[in-house]
């Protein structure tokens, strides 16, 4: 999921704030991951709701702990991000497969991801249900040097020969596909529908080299134009 739910925002501040510890928001911005403004208005929501309680602490800090009403609605949250992390793995899971089987039908089974994040791990699950095999994950910012035993390359050149790249970067799937658009026909980029892709981005740069500081851009990496096309997933 490329940014956090609300549910899972509530769910983290709440868990943060169980033990009664002496917290800064500042802290709990760093913590949660969002915005200390967001953490200001989340913390004013919780405590008008009867979910926390706060006292002052030395230096102007705040003790924040959990109300018997916020335990049980801490509770509920974790029972609700179960339940949206579950359709979310299971609707991931199927879009890729159908994807994967639909490149098996017309012959395109070697395929490089594009992305190092949670969907490349429910892709290559996937792929193990069908007859694709990963043979890298492309992503130029991870530190990870395999995800479910599949090589991280860096660039597409590193990529042992592929017949389709398909898109798994969740954080800013528009631009990864703008990118490849730059270096691999468009017609060999597959994303799912629950990434929202405006496919006309990267067909209208196909024919077009990226510009050279961009993450798959290199020099010696041109645009095919003779590529067999790949089916598109559909949801």
């Amino acid at each position: 999921m490329a940014e956090k739910l609300p549910t899972e925002v509530d769910l983290e501040l709440l868990a943060s704030l169980e033990s009664g510890e002496v917290v800064t928001q500042m802290s709990l911005s760093q913590r949660i991951g969002v915005s200390i403004g967001l953490v200001n208005a989340l913390l004013k929501r919780a405590i008008r709701k009867g979910y926390v309680k706060a006292r002052a602490a030395p230096y102007k800090r705040y003790a924040y702990y959990l109300t018997p009403s916020g335990f049980s609605e801490k509770s509920r949250l974790v029972a609700d991000y179960l339940d949206i992390s579950l359709r979310f793995f299971r609707d991931a899971r199927e879009q890729y497969a159908d994807g994967f089987r639909r490149l098996d039908v017309v012959g395109l089974r070697r395929v490089v991801l594009a992305g190092a994040g949670e969907l490349a791990e429910i892709a290559i699950l996937a792929a193990r249900d069908n007859a694709i095999e990963v043979v890298a994950v492309l992503d130029a910012e991870t530190n990870r040097s395999r995800v479910a035993g599949v090589p991280v390359v860096r660039a597409l050149k590193e990529a042992p020969a592929f017949d389709t790249v398909v898109v798994t970067d969740a954080r800013t799937p528009q631009a990864t596909y703008d990118r490849l658009g730059g270096q691999v026909d468009s017609n060999r980029i597959v994303t799912p529908p629950l990434l929202h892709v405006s496919v006309t981005a990267a067909s209208a740069g196909a024919g077009t080299e990226a510009p050279a500081d961009e993450t798959f851009a290199r020099g010696e990496d041109r645009p095919d134009t003779g590529a067999q096309r790949a089916p598109a997933m559909e949801g």
